[in-house]
């Protein structure tokens, strides 16, 4: 077996694969999550404020898209009953078929574009190797530079 315990000071440099964390990251690395109490509503950073916002907006706009139709259709049957002209089909079944799954792809174009603008207001890098022009070799954090 191959003794992993020896450090040498001849080896080359290794080249680390994240950046260096803020106060806020400090402060959560610092925090000993299994004994305190965690708010999911609440979370303690503005990030993860801000993101929860997203997810809820989201989330409403997703439960009318789905579930407004059905109601609809419950409180005024004879509206939502009546064949539209154009394609002779009910106007609670065009919802139902077409337009709910339109509005669900929608939304997650709409969610992709508000993560991307909010990992820019943070400074969250999301690029590729090549984009980025780091991380092409191994780091000695994910294991992959013998020691």
């Amino acid at each position: 077996m191959t003794e992993n315990n020896s450090h040498d000071t001849t080896d080359d440099e290794v080249a680390t694969d994240g950046g260096v964390a803020g106060q806020p990251g400090q402060a959560h690395r610092n925090t000993d999550y299994l004994s305190s109490e965690v708010n999911l509503l609440n979370p303690s950073t503005t990030f993860m404020r801000d993101h929860l916002r997203i997810v809820w907006t989201g989330f409403a706009i997703w439960f009318v898209v789905v579930f407004g139709p059905v109601t609809l259709t419950r409180l005024a049957p004879g509206v939502m009953t009546t064949q539209l002209p154009a394609i002779g089909f009910p106007l609670h079944y065009f919802l139902v078929a077409f337009a709910a799954p339109t509005g669900a792809l929608i939304l997650s174009f709409w969610y992709a574009r508000k993560r991307d603008a909010l990992d820019e207001k943070y400074g969250i890098d999301q690029g590729t190797v090549e984009e980025t022009g780091r991380g092409g070799g191994a780091a000695a954090t994910d294991g992959g530079v013998d020691e």
